[in-house]
């Protein structure tokens, strides 16, 4: 990837400085919204987050695949991050503005919004009808994973850099999956419909 080889050569300092120029200009003086903002991308919000949507695959929509499919976009994405922070071992900047432990290359908080609320964009997209609650959800869930973007580099607890890697890991992460999943249902599915039709088929 381009910009992992740029993160290895510093040909991205001179990006990275002027976003943090960037991000002050336009979020202004340390606000709590901004804090607030950044933990809905946080390990412990995405996990409660994550159980609530499979139960309530598993209880109210009764859709078995898709209660799948949250832990294993969600899941993956975590692994994924680990593996990749280990293999890249990129410092995190210098003075950040809260406390932040770890590798910094690509940002976790970033990967886990695109490839978590990506999720719930593919989510809103397939099942909600009603046109406007359905583009509203949409543009507020765009919205949320720029947020959490933009406060990541805000905080100086990572490069843009970073977030731009995370955010392209969680999008492809997520391409990938979706479709895994959508043809193990398929497959899944096959042989119960042929035991089902066999079944019709025999004489009382």
């Amino acid at each position: 990837m381009a910009l992992s080889r740029e993160v290895f050569d510093q040909d991205a300092a001179t990006f990275d400085a002027a976003a943090f120029r960037w991000t002050r200009q336009l979020l202004g003086p340390r606000q709590q919204w901004v804090e607030a903002v950044t933990f809905f991308a946080s390990r412990n919000f995405i996990t409660v987050a994550a159980c609530l949507l499979i139960n309530w695959f598993l209880l109210v929509r009764k859709h078995r695949w898709n209660s799948l499919l949250v832990p294993v976009v969600a899941l993956g994405s975590i692994t994924l991050n680990l593996a990749l922070k280990q293999f890249y071992q990129r410092p995190r900047p210098l003075l950040p503005l809260v406390s932040a432990s770890g590798l910094s290359f690509p940002s976790g908080h970033a990967m886990i919004s695109a490839s978590f609320y990506g999720l719930l964009i593919y989510l809103a997209y397939t099942y909600i009808r009603r046109a406007s609650w359905r583009w509203l959800l949409i543009g507020g869930l765009v919205l949320l994973i720029a947020l959490i973007g933009l406060t990541r580099v805000y905080l100086r607890v990572h490069y843009a850099t970073d977030v731009l890697a995370g955010f392209t890991a969680g999008l492809v992460w997520l391409i990938v999956a979706i479709p895994l999943l959508k043809q193990l249902e398929i497959r899944a599915r096959k042989p119960l419909k042929i035991q089902a039709q066999s079944t019709e088929k025999q004489p009382e």
